[in-house]
């Protein structure tokens, strides 16, 4: 699908770099206040870091991971997809 995740790089804590299938390319920002449940174990940079891809999604270990069609679509109407 044109919205799997090709590329996944980070670039700083709570900040990803991706790029997709059909060449769009843009930022993944998670705001501190996103960070509850599932998500808490991202408050470690070192966990952060560790994000790789897995059947186009961007993944963590543990089988955390983040829509890959939700993020398509946010990036490309606004260059990043911010989650709050």
């Amino acid at each position: 699908m044109y919205w799997n995740v090709t590329s996944v790089v980070p670039q700083q804590h709570l900040m990803l770099k991706v790029k997709f299938e059909d060449g769009l390319e843009g930022v993944v920002k998670f705001k501190p206040s996103h960070l509850t449940g599932v998500f808490e174990v991202l408050k470690d940079e070192d966990y952060f870091n560790k994000a790789f891809i897995s059947h186009g999604a961007v993944t963590w270990p543990g089988e955390l991971d983040i829509a890959p069609d939700a993020m398509h679509t946010e990036i490309k109407k606004n260059g990043q997809w911010v989650l709050e």
